[in-house]
């Protein structure tokens, strides 16, 4: 017959729980392990005790035999188990309890409660004139929706869900194996529940006990004006359903603008490149030049040159906050002519001859005559 009380060693009842003997176990560990405590040789002794009522309490077997006799079978309890105090018991629990944040992957239980759905992503393309005046547009996606029939549950309305019997609905199973080191526990999850500790007896017929199902959608997209390529636009609570009850994800809008025929875009300034006759160029000109909110008056100065940038103020792209807005600019491109009439020939050539320049006055046959002439 042991001279202590496993049960008060933990400072827990005697129908206490699995957990509840595993979260007196590790809140005493952290107080009483010898290499935080001040008194050190107390708190081995302690830390000793601890483990041997939890090597006992925590293994079914042996607390059954311990209820029942009182003591159990095998080595003396709380002798030298090395590592600095570690006992057979509670090593893999002591590693847990250190380092158990940082092990992660299928040895932590999920979550039971509550889980926020996923966000979505949906990549829309749009014109630069739809970028320009804004637009809506309607979009159609499939997405996980909580299921109407079990309102998210997983279960046939009227059926229950109980707590998983093979984990006892703590969501995960304990292996123990003996080493030469001593007693190794690890965790992995519940291959029955899936780590849910709880399962589905009569699962639902429309979402097969998962509690949200795939369905197709149609919304309407407001795209303002003066977005650009890359844009994001976020619709709250339209993302894939929550989990348990959990709030639903969000659905991110993704623009792209296609490559416009005429115009070019960099921020809010656009561009565009325009035909200039000899005539306008050199002598100036007023003409009527393309932009996205339609045809504009441009005053071309006299003596333009081929590859000038000339600007139109606050005629670019709009700014999405405020009222700001880009720049239109406007590139000319001075065409020379590869036909002209007669008059018009005469006219450039008397133009020619008026500034100094010299031409070839003879046609192409009047040189051809001059070639065969004899000397």
């Amino acid at each position: 017959m042991p001279t202590k009380d496993y049960y008060e060693v933990l400072g827990v009842t005697r129908s206490a729980s699995p957990d509840e003997i595993k979260r007196a176990y590790r809140t005493l560990a952290r107080t009483h392990h010898p290499d935080v405590a001040e008194d050190k040789a107390q708190a081995e002794h302690r830390f000793k005790e601890i483990n041997e009522a939890y090597e006992v309490l925590s293994d079914p077997q042996k607390r059954a035999q311990y209820d029942r006799f009182g003591t159990v079978s095998g080595p003396q309890q709380g002798g030298d188990f090395g590592f600095g105090g570690f006992g057979p018991a509670g090593f893999g629990d002591i590693f847990d309890m250190f380092f158990g944040d940082m092990r992660g992957g299928a040895q932590q239980p999920r979550r039971s409660g509550p889980q926020r759905g996923s966000d979505l992503r949906y990549d829309l393309e749009i014109t630069l004139d739809e970028a320009f005046t804004g637009t809506t547009k309607e979009i159609q996606f499939s997405h996980l929706a909580q299921c109407e029939t079990c309102k998210g549950s997983g279960a046939q309305p009227g059926s229950l869900i109980v707590a998983c019997d093979r984990c006892a609905g703590s969501g995960v199973m304990r292996t123990v194996r003996q080493t030469p080191l001593g007693q190794f526990v690890t965790q992995t999850t519940c291959t029955q529940c899936g780590g849910e500790g709880t399962v589905i007896a009569h699962p639902c017929t429309t979402c097969h006990g998962r509690g949200r199902h795939e369905v197709e959608r149609k919304l309407t997209v407001r795209v303002p004006a003066g977005v650009d390529d890359g844009s994001r636009i976020r619709i709250a609570g339209n993302g894939e359903a929550g989990i348990r009850g959990g709030p639903a994800g969000d659905l991110y809008v993704y623009l792209s603008i296609a490559a416009h025929p005429l115009f070019k875009r960099d921020g809010l300034d656009t561009y565009v490149d325009i035909p200039l006759s000899f005539p306008q160029a050199a002598l100036g000109a007023t003409i009527e030049i393309p932009s996205l909110e339609g045809h504009l008056p441009l005053t071309v100065p006299a003596g333009t040159q081929t590859g000038t940038t000339l600007r139109l103020r606050g005629r670019g792209m709009p700014s999405v906050r405020g009222s700001q807005r880009g720049d239109h600019h406007v590139t000319v491109h001075v065409v020379i002519p590869t036909k002209m009439s007669k008059r018009q020939r005469e006219l450039l050539e008397e133009y020619a001859r008026a500034g100094g320049d010299a031409i070839e006055e003879k046609s192409f046959f009047d040189r051809v005559k001059d070639a065969f002439k004899p000397d």
